[in-house]
């Protein structure tokens, strides 16, 4: 438990610039607290004590504003940043060094049975607000923009933008893990930009037969008039 606990604290320090001490992190980090909350929920779950198991759960979500069912199977190196309202569900798989903004959801559709929760693989980092719904698969080196909404599976080394969430992917380049959530692509203004050329090609192509139609046209009405002449 304490090597463990060491191992939660240097992730806290390595990924969040404002952590200045170990103490201040064991006392003051919602995230931290509810991780080892849920670690200990765990333990309890494993054993068949489900009831004492979630009475540790609730009484973290209570604390911390962080719900993670006990049944939850989390890898090494989970950060939780601010925390408040992520709720993680019991069928839910995280894998190691993950990153979890406010917010996040690891939830269900409502119509799963069974596995009903998502899979994260390694290195995986959800941005504030975002969704991850249903029994789906999330590869290893992912981001999840902040308030995206990700239904479907996402491949490795590849970020989930916009509702539904779409996947850019970054040329092949692995993702890194690190706490920018700001320079992801915009996939719908990309879409508006494409449908703003389309149609101004569109517009030249329909001003061109125009012409060439009035064109047309007027040499009828000119051969015209001379037929009448003659």
């Amino acid at each position: 438990m304490l090597s463990r606990l060491k191992e939660d604290i240097a992730v806290v320090k390595e990924k969040d610039p404002a952590a200045r001490s170990s103490f201040e992190i064991l006392l003051t980090y919602s995230g931290l607290k509810a991780v080892r909350s849920y670690r200990r929920a765990h333990w309890f779950y494993k054993h068949g004590m489900f009831t004492i198991a979630r009475i540790i759960s609730q009484r973290s979500r209570h604390k911390t504003g962080i719900e993670i069912h006990p049944g939850a199977q989390i890898g090494k190196g989970l950060f939780i940043d601010h925390g408040m309202g992520v709720v993680i569900g019991e069928t839910t798989v995280i894998g190691d060094n993950c990153l979890l903004y406010q917010g996040v959801t690891l939830g269900g559709t409502g119509k799963d049975k069974g596995k009903r929760h998502p899979t994260l693989g390694n290195n995986v980092m959800v941005g504030a607000g975002a969704k991850v719904l249903g029994p789906i698969e999330i590869g290893d080196n992912v981001k999840v923009a902040a308030n995206a909404v990700v239904l479907k599976n996402i491949p490795d080394n590849c970020t989930a933008v916009g509702v539904p969430a779409r996947v850019a992917v970054r040329n092949g380049v692995k993702t890194t893990q690190d706490l920018d959530q700001i320079h992801y692509p915009d996939l719908t203004m990309q879409d508006i930009t494409e449908l703003r050329c389309g149609m101004q090609q569109l517009k030249t192509e329909v001003d061109f037969l125009e012409q060439q139609y009035e064109l047309e046209h007027d040499n009828n009405s000119s051969k015209q008039d001379l037929d009448l002449k003659k």
